[in-house]
């Protein structure tokens, strides 16, 4: 069997900024601490610091008076910092700054007296955090056929952000249809578009044509996760979402000689090796790795923690 790993895959720099905040506070602060939301999306992620001393909760109300608390990757929204200040809670953001920068681009337009339209997902945690930190009138849309059923106050004063776990190709048919129906719409530019999302979705696309299945490694409620194995489907190529090895069904091989693999931006490596060790105890296996992109992105960790070793480094 032949095992072909996508390049680049698994962590980008928004999350390993996340991680590391979170042990950072630890050794810093000493546990517990705690987190809102998942860090990340990943449960062996959130496992491994659970077991460091990382206590996660959905509400800040959880949290004790004047407890550690860092915000998760996905960012908040604005009543939630209020809250966490109210309640004397010592805050740390680990924002993604690729969120951030969409933020503050959407509140940049609103102050122009825009209604802003964010293309995202309903329910997801970075789409609620955003329109809780943008004043005035947002739509949220998910669709292009969602634009013809837009009501705005003005078609001249009218700009769109997206959530960051879209790539270009997701958005494109969207924002095609916001400038057909909206011809003087503002946007951001094409470089706003989240680095690690496109690069990940153009190599499992780059990917697809080098297998007959293909695994993706990453949670169920991984925007980006979800998204890479849809494009392998509709390339026509059998492709399964997968936690970790234990989820392999040996079926999916069946007749199979070509095992593709790519990981979301949430899924740690070690994910990826396990994968790789199970289905070489279910067939003599060769591995390699297509050429790709080679992501060189590190990020600013906030003051809080910067100064501060991790337990493992």
């Amino acid at each position: 069997m032949k095992v072909v790993l996508a390049q680049p895959r698994g962590f980008c720099a928004g999350v390993e900024r996340a991680i590391e905040i979170v042990e950072r506070a630890l050794v810093k602060y000493g546990p517990p601490v705690y987190v809102r939301h998942e860090i990340v999306h990943n449960k062996r992620v959130v496992d491994e610091l659970r077991a460091k001393g990382a206590i996660f909760v959905e509400e800040v109300s959880e949290v004790p008076t004047g407890a550690v608390t860092i915000f998760s990757a996905h960012g908040v929204a604005r009543v939630v910092e209020r809250e966490a200040g109210e309640r004397g809670l010592t805050v740390i953001d680990a924002t993604c700054p690729l969120v951030a920068k969409v933020h503050k681009e959407g509140q940049r337009y609103s102050n122009l007296g825009h209604d802003v339209i964010l293309i995202g997902h309903k329910g997801h945690p970075e789409v609620e955090g955003t329109l809780g930190q943008i004043d005035g009138t947002v739509h949220l849309i998910s669709t292009a056929s969602d634009v013809a059923r837009l009501e705005v106050a003005s078609p001249a004063r009218l700009s769109y952000v997206t959530q960051t776990t879209l790539s270009v190709d997701d958005t494109r048919e969207i924002i095609e249809a916001l400038k057909a129906r909206f011809p003087t719409i503002k946007g951001p530019d094409v470089n706003d578009i989240c680095y690690a999302t496109q690069n990940r979705q153009q190599a499992v696309r780059e990917l697809a044509r080098e297998c007959d299945v293909l695994l993706v490694i990453g949670a169920r409620n991984s925007s980006n996760s979800n998204r890479l194995r849809e494009i392998g489907a509709e390339l026509n190529v059998p492709s399964y979402l997968i936690d970790d090895a234990t989820a392999l069904d040996p079926a999916w091989l069946q007749g199979k000689s070509r095992v593709g693999i790519t990981a979301g931006a949430s899924a740690p490596e070690a994910l990826v090796e396990e994968v790789v060790e199970r289905l070489r105890e279910l067939a003599t296996c060769s591995v390699t790795t297509l050429s790709g992109l080679i992501e060189n992105v590190r990020f600013k960790l906030p003051p809080e923690v910067r100064e501060i070793e991790r337990a493992d480094a």
